[in-house]
């Protein structure tokens, strides 16, 4: 899948000169799939550097799986940098971690949007982190988050105009079934993003 994807977006106008500069990038599944939907949690509507270094103390403090999260005083949560709101989110994610059996094998012949919808049904996860999860814990090919602040600044840079998100959706076609692939270069195309990307796409 990757060489075929590298293979078809070199050719693009658009994205093709960051093909050549970055190379083939790839989507491989997280190794761990809650400490990936962890990380999600902790970078939503932050600042990378803040979600690190909460990221950081909170992988010191406790052990980041659903029965530790769960059976941590909600305090230690806090004490980490998490706000009182996204204490409660990653417990509601252990939570449906356990109750329901997450893995990639429970998500694997689910549509992305059946993904889409039942992970958003877990209060505190929204669009943009079940699109996350869709990329980076389950390697899903052709996933375009639009609502993500460096695919809007990478598409500003790529087609130098203010696109309306319908028209980021729109401008993204020429890139299916490989969007997701097509964002890892987009988190390129800014320099002010391209420092960061490993913060975006990785643990």
């Amino acid at each position: 899948m990757t060489d075929e994807a590298i293979a078809e977006l070199r050719t693009d106008a658009y994205l093709g000169p960051l093909v050549e500069e970055y190379g083939p990038l790839t989507i491989e599944p997280a190794d761990d799939f809650f400490r990936r939907f962890v990380v999600s949690i902790l970078r939503q509507q932050v600042s990378m550097a803040s979600a690190a270094a909460t990221r950081e103390r909170l992988f010191e403090a406790v052990e980041v799986t659903p029965e530790g999260i769960l059976a941590a005083d909600p305090q230690v949560l806090r004490d980490a940098g998490l706000s009182r709101q996204k204490t409660e989110y990653v417990r509601n994610v252990a939570e449906a971690f356990l109750e329901e059996g997450y893995s990639r094998a429970y998500f694997a012949d689910m549509t992305d949007e059946k993904v889409v919808a039942e992970l958003t049904a877990i209060t505190g996860v929204g669009e943009w982190t079940a699109n996350m999860q869709l990329m980076f814990s389950l390697g899903r090919p052709d996933v375009f988050p639009v609502g993500d602040l460096g695919i809007r600044k990478g598409m500003e840079a790529l087609f130098d105009a203010d696109l309306t998100r319908a028209e980021m959706v729109e401008a993204a076609e020429r890139w299916a079934p490989y969007r997701s692939y097509a964002s890892l270069y987009l988190w390129r195309a800014d320099e002010d993003i391209t420092e960061s990307v490993g913060e975006v796409t990785g643990l």
